[in-house]
């Protein structure tokens, strides 16, 4: 590989890292959405709540002095509470999960990220194999690992979005409000970097094409 293509190819994967890192921290954490109630009195306690992929917050707080009727902002002090969601856990004996999430919306975005992370490690295995001498070829399915993993992380944002605008549009929720927090915007960025990061390693690593008629693939690129 010439000494250009692989700046290109390292740099690349300084961009796959950066989107490897946004994921796992969409992943773990529990700022996706934010959700509040109606509230009837100013000064009067509301709960809202905020939720990831596997557990939902919930915080109790005096509203501020905002025009409209919702519960917030949740940065606002007061006493929070935070569990897993019982489709996950069901020991957890919380009465605000049957009301706040679907299960299937929940348990689809959970699995589909959980694919990411896994075309992420199967793409991280690959590239650290391809540091081998004569072994440049792994970069090729590592690409695709990586914008697999993409996707999955994009069809997980969107099935979340899908979840949040239902529970806000049903009749059979206290949710009126709802906003995307720093937990979806890792998220965005995860698949941008991985989805487009996976397709400029694939087009890095590829050997260089025919200049001539009469110039094979096969002599085209002397990797080595």
């Amino acid at each position: 590989m010439s000494q250009t293509k692989a700046l290109k190819v390292r740099l690349t994967l300084l961009c796959v890292l950066a989107g490897i890192v946004l994921a796992l921290v969409a992943v773990v954490t529990d700022h996706w959405a934010v959700l509040s109630p109606h509230v009837e009195h100013r000064n009067a306690s509301c709960q809202a709540a905020h939720f990831g992929l596997w557990r939902i917050c919930t915080k109790r707080i005096v509203p501020g002095d905002g025009r409209d009727k919702s519960c917030g902002p949740i940065t606002l002090p007061g006493e929070k509470n935070c569990s897993y969601f019982r489709h996950f856990n069901p020991g957890e004996s919380s009465e605000i999960f049957e009301v706040t999430t679907q299960k299937e919306y929940s348990i689809s975005a959970a699995a589909i990220a959980v694919f990411s992370l896994g075309f992420t490690i199967a793409g991280t295995i690959c590239v650290l194999l391809s540091f081998g001498k004569k072994r440049d070829y792994l970069l090729r399915p590592a690409s695709m690992f990586f914008a697999f993993a993409g996707l999955c992380i994009f069809v997980s944002v969107e099935v979340t979005r899908q979840s949040v605008k239902r529970m806000v549009d049903s009749e059979d929720t206290v949710w009126i409000k709802s906003y995307y927090s720093w937990s979806f915007a890792c998220a965005c960025a995860a698949f941008g970097l991985l989805f487009l990061g996976g397709l400029a390693l694939l087009l890095f690593s590829l050997p260089r094409m025919p200049q001539n008629p009469w110039e094979s693939c096969m002599d085209a690129d002397p990797e080595h």
